[in-house]
């Protein structure tokens, strides 16, 4: 009886709660809020390089990126992901500009980052991770 008093209650505070959330903003808050943001080529390399990350890749380097990784092992890249591998060698990037001579913990954060450890655990070795290491480093970093 108890359960059912507490949960009544609680579903009435719930409704009382949204039934005063129902207000509509403001019309220039509301055209505000829907508006796109457009950011221009130069704002999103700053705020890149704010982040500590490298430009994005030419289509030329990320070729040899992903090349570079498969011949690592083919596995490491998942299929149809390409955009995930290379968007992980960037965040790497950062990883690497933050320490860049702290290759235990690079290889380690690289063997994690790209979810080596979970779910390839026969190549999850220091060994891997330097080379992931290396590869982003070489292609996408490379003056970090």
């Amino acid at each position: 009886m108890r359960t059912r008093t507490t949960t009544a209650a609680v579903a009435a505070l719930l409704l009382a709660t949204l039934t005063a959330c129902g207000t509509e903003p403001e019309p220039s808050a509301k055209a505000a809020a829907s508006a796109p943001a457009t950011l221009s080529a130069e704002d999103k390399a700053a705020a890149r390089e704010a982040a500590g990350l490298p430009p994005e890749p030419n289509a030329t380097t990320r070729a040899a990126f992903l090349d570079a990784l498969t011949a690592i092992d083919p596995r490491i890249i998942k299929p149809g992901k390409d955009d995930q591998a290379v968007s992980r060698g960037l965040n790497q990037c950062s990883s690497i500009k933050s320490s860049p001579d702290d290759r235990e913990k690079l290889s380690q954060q690289a063997l994690d980052r790209f979810t080596v450890n979970t779910r390839l655990p026969d190549i999850a070795t220091p060994e891997t991770g330097g080379k992931i290491v290396d590869v982003v480093r070489k292609h996408l970093c490379p003056d970090f």
